[in-house]
């Protein structure tokens, strides 16, 4: 005869505990069932506008037939200026972080603002430029689109900069400092290479982050009809132009939203499976 029982109380966390693992299950898979729906919308829709068109020819007015070539030339100059200002700063700004605890409480304020950039919604940023660069000079500007991305960008680099250094052994730095490097060169030369996984990891993150965003650019960048280069003027980019495009009557702008949201996707898609990567690469 077995006298071993199970206790009451075990018993009622054995109970909650399936019923917690349901639950999760549950939320998972709806969650999957969303996303999923969202992929194979976008991916049938997007793929049916698919053509060489969509790469030669400029937004074509109401009612015609065009392409996205100025709008993919512009978001792509739009994110390549954004992350040539933002990356910079980001990893001087995580490398001071990570390597500088002089004034611990000051450290510690930049990390919580940083956070709170971080989770801040994209149209406050962009309301920001709009009301500092765009309501001063009269109109917008590439510039301004530039600038608010790279707000955007900057924390998520801070913050993966931060941690990656940290994440570095502390006996890497007393061997260079031993040898009698100075602090710079320890982190230029030293710390830097051990991390660079990490921090162009999320150089790509901030970028995946930024490809999208819509909010901010129709306070400050716009949107224009034609293929230009000037940053201090109105500049085509792709999420505006899926943004209206989609509100329009017409059924030729509805394929060009499509396409230009396939476009992104896919776009946001490559740079997380390189961002994957390069973490894969630094665990191993």
């Amino acid at each position: 005869m077995n006298l071993r029982k199970t206790h009451p109380r075990g018993r009622s966390r054995k109970r909650l505990n399936v019923i917690a693992l349901g639950l999760a299950t549950l939320a998972t898979a709806l969650g999957l069932v969303g996303l999923a729906s969202i992929l194979i919308t976008t991916l049938l829709n997007g793929a049916a506008a698919l053509r060489p068109s969509l790469f030669t020819e400029l937004t074509p007015p109401p009612g015609a037939e065009g392409g996205l070539a100025n709008a993919l030339f512009g978001s792509l100059l739009l994110i390549f200026v954004a992350v040539v200002m933002g990356t910079p700063i980001g990893i001087l700004a995580g490398t001071y972080l990570a390597e500088y605890n002089t004034y611990p409480k000051l450290v510690a304020t930049v990390r919580f603002i940083n956070d709170i950039l971080l989770s801040a919604p994209s149209v406050v940023i962009g309301l920001f430029v709009y009301q500092v660069i765009v309501w001063p000079s009269g109109h917008f500007s590439g510039w301004a689109g530039a600038i608010a991305l790279a707000l955007i960008l900057l924390p998520v680099v801070i913050r993966t900069t931060d941690e990656t250094m940290q994440l570095i052994p502390l006996s890497l730095r007393e061997a260079a400092l031993a040898l009698g490097a100075p602090k710079w060169r320890v982190i230029t030369q030293v710390i830097y290479r051990a991390a660079r996984a990490g921090i162009l990891t999320g150089v790509l993150l901030g970028i995946a982050r930024i490809s999208g965003e819509t909010a901010p650019l129709l306070f400050t960048a716009l949107n224009n009809q034609y293929w230009s280069t000037d940053l201090s003027r109105p500049l085509a980019n792709v999420p505006v132009v899926i943004f209206q495009f989609a509100l329009s009557p017409y059924e030729s702008w509805h394929g060009l939203a499509w396409a230009g949201a396939l476009l992104l996707t896919l776009l946001v898609l490559v740079v997380s499976i390189l961002a994957r990567s390069l973490l894969r690469e630094k665990a191993e």
